[in-house]
């Protein structure tokens, strides 16, 4: 998969301006420039008019993307390249969710879904591996903190 995303702009400019092949560049920008965690959360649809339509679950994730939209922006056209992405819509498309099983990870799978900053902070690391043990050591912290809130007693909340 790295070696697509290295290849992305020879393949943008070798393409000729053909819209099926920036679009799937578009598409493929998007998952890596976002990484695997976020990317089950946030699905790239289609690309038209110079912006990238991505489909959220709920208002929530549609709020919290709005607000990184220029991080996004940077990070889509620096992997492709080419400034090729203006705007990004963000659409609530829960039936989008329905029909792609969201992406688990196993460390976290029975806990509630990884708060939105820790994958915000996450997506900044390029190694899979190491995006990846932050995250479960990350979730791990959150859940041992929320642990011992729900134990103390209330005089000590």
């Amino acid at each position: 998969m790295e070696n697509f995303i290295k290849a992305l702009p020879a393949v943008i400019s070798a393409a000729g301006g053909s819209e099926e092949v920036i679009e799937a560049a578009c598409l493929g920008a998007w998952k890596h420039a976002v990484g695997e965690a976020l990317s089950g959360r946030a699905i790239a649809e289609r690309f038209t008019g110079n912006t990238l339509v991505v489909a959220v679950e709920d208002k929530i994730w549609q709020k919290q993307l709005e607000q990184m939209r220029d991080q996004f922006l940077f990070r889509l056209n620096k992997v492709l390249g080419t400034p090729l992405i203006k705007g990004l819509e963000f659409r609530i498309a829960p039936e989008s969710f329905q029909r792609n099983s969201p992406v688990v990870n196993e460390s976290t799978s029975s806990q509630r879904p990884i708060p939105i900053e820790l994958i915000s902070a996450a997506a900044n690391i390029e190694d899979a591996g190491l995006r990846k043990a932050f995250l479960g050591a990350a979730v791990s912290c959150v859940n041992r903190l929320e642990q011992c809130e729900v134990s103390k007693p209330k005089s000590e909340i």
